[in-house]
């Protein structure tokens, strides 16, 4: 792989981190996340998993330590296998880590694939525990199914870190619970303010929770130190004393941290989006079916004097910041 200058956008921050959309679709419909009724990009319109391994291998060339795959759903895509050994290979070699963000309903499949092709941890999403409430949240998920891949990847080998999405009238009664029960499994828990993307048939004003608030509950109940550990993402974190589960906080209404932001999105579509609040874009599979992998890296250095200094969100909006789904950008 050629040697080629670190990305570095006009602010002065060095880019090292890819989230990698590998599908827009999901088998559930979560209520803050996407509408019932979705309309997915036609097949012809995404790009090839070979594609996607080349434009990934350009971005490591170019200093990208982490990979993040992401959705939609990952494992839903057929043959997303190929393109995680793929990657897994350059784990050592230029890419520090090669991780997932999955809803867990194909873990029980997949675990120990993941293990052998390099992942050593991965996120999964679970906003509660109770299947009436799981089930109206996702529409129509079955808890049980993905606490049973949640435990068939701990067993496999993989740290797993759970995502819950703090919603007012909904969980935000349970999340101490839930802080509990990954301490309990050796689980580590990241919670994550709800954000304006995409048009959805609620109104996400009524869901939204500060979680400042949420910390100053949890360090009433459970014993919180202050962690340094630092995942290459956008969390800050505490750990629960005496255990080795970790809380981590995605504040990006209350506690902005574009600052110091790392991080770049290509979606199943090959566009790059160097901010999940803005629609500044470029179309790398047009760019690599044309002019080839010569012209990616023209193409990465025009993103990064375009990389806004700041995302626009605000929960109060009329309209969300974005039109785009969480899902089609890569979460």
């Amino acid at each position: 792989m050629s040697c080629a200058p670190n990305l570095i956008d006009s602010h002065g921050r060095t880019i090292s981190y890819l989230r990698i959309s590998v599908t827009d679709r999901c088998d559930l419909r979560c209520r803050y996340c996407m509408a019932e009724h979705m309309t997915f990009l036609p097949k012809a319109a995404v790009l090839s998993l070979d594609e996607m391994a080349i434009i990934a291998e350009r971005f490591i060339a170019r200093g990208i330590r982490k990979i993040r795959l992401t959705g939609g759903e990952p494992l839903v895509r057929r043959d997303v296998g190929q393109l995680v050994r793929r990657l897994g290979h350059h784990v050592g070699h230029g890419l520090d880590e090669l991780t997932m963000t999955t809803n867990g309903n194909h873990l029980v499949e997949h675990s120990a694939a993941l293990v052998d092709a390099g992942m050593r941890r991965i996120n999964v999403s679970l906003d509660t525990r109770d299947p009436a409430l799981f089930r109206h949240i996702t529409r129509h998920g079955d808890v049980a199914r993905v606490i049973g891949g949640i435990f068939a990847a701990r067993d496999a080998g993989l740290r797993v870190k759970i995502n819950m999405v703090a919603l007012k009238g909904q969980n935000d009664r349970e999340i101490g619970s839930m802080l509990a029960w990954c301490r309990d499994e050796g689980l580590d828990l990241t919670l994550i303010e709800t954000m304006p993307l995409g048009a959805i048939d609620e109104d996400r004003t009524d869901r939204f929770v500060p979680l400042g608030a949420v910390l100053d509950e949890l360090k009433a109940e459970f014993p919180l130190v202050r962690d340094t550990h630092d995942s290459g993402g956008p969390a800050r974190y505490w750990r629960i004393d005496g255990s080795d589960t970790r809380l981590g906080l995605i504040s990006p209404l209350t506690a902005n941290f574009c600052s110091t932001c790392n991080r770049v999105r290509l979606t199943t579509e090959g566009i790059l989006y160097t901010c999940l609040g803005h629609d500044d874009q470029v179309d790398l599979k047009t760019i690599l079916r044309v002019q080839g992998v010569a012209g990616l890296d023209a193409a990465l250095d025009a993103a990064m004097g375009s990389k806004p200094l700041a995302h626009e969100f605000d929960i109060a909006a009329a309209a969300p910041a974005v039109s785009r789904h969480m899902s089609v950008t890569g979460g």
